[in-house]
């Protein structure tokens, strides 16, 4: 069961994706994602770097893996949630506190990540539409987030 406010809903190309929100592991990237989602910033934003068997990248404003939101990078919040399947994790660049908008879904184990990116949280309904993102680094004509909110 989820708390209220800490179900983040996506709508996207291929379906509903329900992520339940972790602020007992990482309270200031749930709180950043929350403020990002009220702000309407991912929504129309693409999932820019799909990887078969590894994970699905979104929340580059450009849609090319090279951008972030107006805030300041967040300091790491690295926690022992393990990188599984449907895990929602932050991408950051080589910097631990790099994190801004960028986040990825675990289609799969990638424990080799666990205690290096910030968790904050899982899918709890619709990995199958996950599962059906179009793949590429980058993606020619790539699915996206039609509209982002949390309840």
């Amino acid at each position: 069961m989820t708390e209220a406010g800490n179900t983040l809903t996506l709508a996207t190309t291929k379906g509903e994706v329900v992520i339940r929100m972790r602020p007992d592991l990482a309270p200031n990237h749930v709180a950043h994602i929350k403020k990002l989602v009220s702000e309407g910033f991912y929504d129309g934003v693409v999932f820019h770097r799909v990887i078969d068997g590894f994970m699905a990248q979104t929340g580059c404003p450009h849609g090319t893996g090279t951008g972030g939101s107006k805030y300041p990078n967040l300091k790491q919040e690295f926690n022992a949630a393990p990188h599984v399947r449907g895990t929602c994790s932050m991408a950051r660049a080589q910097h631990p506190d790099s994190a801004n908008s960028q986040f990825f879904i675990c289609f799969g184990d990638a424990r080799f990540l666990d205690k290096q990116y910030t968790v904050w949280g899982e899918v709890i309904a619709g990995m199958e539409n996950v599962d059906n993102i179009k793949r590429g680094e980058p993606v020619k004509e790539p699915d996206k987030i039609v509209k982002a909110s949390v309840s």
